[in-house]
């Protein structure tokens, strides 16, 4: 699977505006990326291991002509969480506008035999990385915005976390990751609800099976039963990820917060009986 060429239905909707993308060196981060680029923003691209997939997807941003910039951090580390969005918002130049928490973790393993230990490992990756993230930059967009408008509610930012359909619809040795996904959906709400005096929205995607390079080599079983539950017949892309956050950053969004948008092809509205 390859990506799409920069560009897209969106091009220009957040011009002017500065995006962090958390994990963004790959897979849906890296899809999220590139679609807040073809849109205009420019793009802060973090990564915790793999360098050189975030410089590739620096390339390929700067190389269509749009900004942006590789930036490291340990986000199990809440300093490290606080730090990241200094970076972000010292670069862009513009105050941070958006802020998409898509870096996690997906490991599978059967919960009899799971330790505390790696249950906080899944938490601390998913949940609590979330949460700093979230609270720093919704204190710099705040302080940015300050002086800017008195009128309570105005816009001033939107953060979006990547969730998973998996919030609601468990699936075997996921039990860590569900119940991490279930907590970031609400955490969306709750921050949508003491943000949004302050003109920050906060939402939440959940993306069903998204493909990736080699899935279908790896899991053919799962894939085609994917294919043949879902309504639309085919898997998602990480541009259609993509998209979604662009729309829930954009103004078109602006009267949206606390909403988890699921984007997985129909296959939640399948009978399961």
């Amino acid at each position: 699977m390859t990506d799409r060429p920069p560009g897209g239905p969106a091009t220009g909707l957040l011009d002017g505006q500065v995006a962090l993308v958390t994990g963004a060196g790959g897979g849906i981060g890296r899809g999220i990326a590139l679609r807040f680029a073809a849109a205009g923003a420019a793009v802060a691209v973090h990564f915790r291991t793999n360098a050189d997939a975030a410089r590739e997807v620096v390339a390929l941003i700067t190389g269509s002509g749009g900004r942006a910039v590789a930036l490291h951090a340990d986000l199990t580390v809440e300093d490290e969480c606080h730090r990241l969005v200094r970076e972000a918002a010292d670069w862009g130049g513009g105050p941070l506008t958006a802020l998409v928490n898509n870096a996690g973790v997906q490991p599978v393993q059967e919960l009899p035999g799971m330790t505390a230990g790696d249950w906080r490992a899944v938490v601390d990756a998913n949940v609590s990385s979330v949460f700093a993230c979230t609270q720093a930059a919704a204190e710099v967009m705040r302080r940015d915005a300050s002086g800017r408008s008195d009128r309570p509610g105005e816009p001033v930012g939107s953060i979006t976390h990547i969730a998973s359909i998996e919030a609601t619809h468990p699936a075997p040795h996921h039990a860590h990751y569900s119940a991490s996904k279930a907590a970031v959906v609400m955490h969306a709400r709750s921050a949508a609800l003491e943000y949004g005096p302050y003109g920050i929205r906060v939402n939440t995607v959940s993306p069903g099976l998204i493909d990736r390079e080699g899935l279908a080599e790896a899991w053919p079983e799962g894939v085609r039963r994917w294919r043949e539950a879902v309504p639309t017949g085919r898997l998602g892309r990480p541009e259609d990820v993509g998209d979604a956050c662009v729309f829930l950053a954009s103004p078109m969004a602006s009267w949206i917060t606390g909403h988890d948008l699921v984007v997985d092809g129909g296959v939640s509205a399948r009978p399961t009986w």
